[in-house]
């Protein structure tokens, strides 16, 4: 097929990943169909944040290969996925901006809500001292994946676990550049974007969701995950993608199958309060990473999710909700014991 006869989303996705890889991922996944039939010289916050997503479920799967090997198995079976929602994890001073970047979750809501996302709920997550918000499409809330974005609160912590985290997040560096940020105030101002400047701004926009600060001394680790999994994990992933999450017709069935194939699956399935949304987990793929000090340590990486939702009886549309429970008990597929020097 040639460039001027490919929809929007496919061509954005063949600029960012390269003809190859692009193909692939996009047979991978299960896109509605309106989405993909957009077409044309702009390119509409829809298609865009289509795109980014798309783009984000390739690098999951670089980075996780218990994910990869799970997609690899789905596709021999005759399926797809249908990817729900990924998750981002990101760092709130008390006062003032993350190094650079902007303060907790503003990193991710000055690209979020530009590309047609609204905040849908908020999810307290009290044990852990964090708070989740969970970002849904306005144009096409079941189609293009949520975000399910969490802040750890600084604050919560002791005095020396503030110095810690001051010491590793306040290296943050900001990745977004002019263009992209032109490109985002024109979606946001609901001005049209050329396939050009988007392609231009893909790219750099991707970078957000990446480690933006200097390597952690192991000693800041250390006391960061004494006090908090999640805190010395984004010590070394920084906002990567936490995990992506695959929406499936029985969740407890596929656990149960992948428990039998000896897979590294989350011991409970996760139900919510209303019983609608159903969440299970591979365990976080070990990964490893740089220190201050020179040596390269085995952390916790990222991982792959299952989710299951039902229709809910008051809307008569499919439960895009989360639950706090679920997330929490989600939230421990990244803890961590302190990693050895390689």
């Amino acid at each position: 097929m040639s460039i001027e006869n490919m929809g929007t989303i496919e061509r954005l996705v063949l600029a960012t990943l390269g003809d190859d890889v692009a193909r692939q991922t996009l047979d991978m996944l299960t896109i509605d169909a309106a989405l993909l039939a957009q077409s044309g010289d702009t390119v509409s916050r829809a298609a865009f944040a289509m795109a980014m997503n798309v783009a984000l479920f390739d690098d999951l799967l670089r980075r996780v290969p218990s994910g990869d090997a799970y997609v690899a198995d789905t596709l021999a079976r005759g399926g797809k996925v249908l990817f729900d929602h990924g998750a981002l994890r990101s760092i709130r001073f008390p006062q003032g901006p993350t190094g650079a970047l902007p303060a907790g979750e503003e990193a991710f809501t000055r690209i979020f809500l530009p590309l047609g996302y609204e905040m849908a709920a908020i999810y307290p997550l009290e044990r852990l001292k964090m708070t989740g918000r969970a970002y849904r499409h306005a144009d096409f809330p079941e189609a293009i994946p949520q975000f399910f974005l969490s802040e750890l609160h600084v604050d919560r912590f002791d005095a020396e676990f503030a110095d810690a985290a001051a010491r590793i997040f306040g290296t943050s560096r900001d990745p977004l550049t002019d263009q992209a940020k032109a490109v985002l105030a024109h979606y946001a101002a609901g001005e049209p974007v050329s396939f050009a400047d988007a392609a231009a701004a893909l790219p750099v926009i991707l970078s957000a969701f990446d480690r933006q600060h200097e390597p952690a001394s192991f000693e800041d680790y250390q006391l960061l995950l004494s006090r908090s999994n999640e805190a010395a994990w984004i010590a070394t992933e920084g906002n990567g993608f936490n995990h992506a999450t695959d929406r499936v017709a029985d969740v407890a069935a596929l656990a149960q199958r992948l428990k039998d194939e000896d897979r590294p699956m989350k011991e409970k399935l996760e139900i919510s309060a209303t019983g609608r949304v159903r969440q299970t987990a591979f365990r976080a793929d070990s990964v490893e990473r740089p220190f201050a000090d020179g040596e390269w340590r085995m952390v916790p990486g990222s991982f792959y999710e299952f989710i299951s939702r039902d229709i809910d009886p008051d809307t008569g549309t499919l439960d895009l909700a989360f639950d706090t429970g679920n997330a929490t008990g989600i939230f421990a597929m990244t803890s961590a014991q302190p990693g050895a020097a390689r």
